[in-house]
């Protein structure tokens, strides 16, 4: 009596397994959203630098510089938001071709610059007042995240109309989405590095154009499976 007790435990097992191991009919695809936007302001990274023997000479020296930056920069009609000192350092270096130690003071700012029609004229007024050094320039959206938000959508549009494409010929439906796989990768904007500032040697007055900004490019990657109906 037990042993078919048994028996029949294991069969019920066995079709419940069964059951639970039936195929379910699903499609995954990919999808692909891209958006190219004009970007609508710029992060300029710059700094400041000296270097001497005396390190109370060579901080003077950057703090002078310095001076003249900040109050050419709200006299320029930047948000007092909109910019910030990022470093400030005074250090002891070795020259080990001259064989002798040396002081070097550096202090770097950042602009967010909201009218990218004033660039050249602020980058130009920059370098009048003393800047040495351009770390960085790079090229933002303020509408970045809806702009993201639409690429999503466009990729899952993408992907369900693929899928749909597939079944087609099968005499099939596309169903519910039962997983949504986001591969989407960190956005680059346009950056311009260790500029060197083409427009100096031209003439004051003259209009000049010192970079082409370019486009944001957007783009989201998913994995989307449906059911099949």
């Amino acid at each position: 009596m037990k042993n078919s007790i048994l028996i029949l435990f294991a069969l019920a097992m066995t079709v419940t397994q069964a059951q639970e191991s039936k195929i379910i009919p699903q499609i995954t695809v990919s999808g692909e959203g891209k958006i190219s936007v004009m970007p609508d302001r710029a992060v300029l990274k710059f700094g400041i630098q000296n270097s001497g023997k005396e390190a109370s000479e060579v901080k003077n020296l950057n703090d002078e510089t310095v001076d003249k930056v900040l109050k050419y920069i709200k006299k320029f009609g930047i948000a007092t938001t909109d910019y910030k000192t990022t470093q400030v350092s005074l250090r002891k270096e070795y020259d080990y071709e001259k064989k002798k130690h040396f002081y070097k003071a550096v202090q770097s700012i950042q602009i967010t610059l909201k009218d990218l029609t004033k660039y050249d004229e602020l980058m130009a007024g920059l370098v009048e007042t003393g800047i040495n050094n351009i770390d960085n320039v790079e090229f933002k959206s303020s509408k970045i995240e809806e702009h993201q938000s639409n690429a999503r959508k466009l990729a899952i549009q993408d992907a369900k109309k693929k899928a749909e494409d597939y079944v087609s010929v099968l005499n099939q439906k596309v169903g519910k989405a039962i997983m949504i796989t986001d591969n989407s990768q960190p956005i680059y904007p346009p950056m311009y590095k260790n500029v060197v500032y083409a427009a100096m040697a031209s003439d004051a007055g003259s209009a000049r154009e010192t970079v082409a900004i370019g486009e944001i490019e957007i783009i989201t990657n998913v994995n989307v499976s449906f059911l099949l109906e």
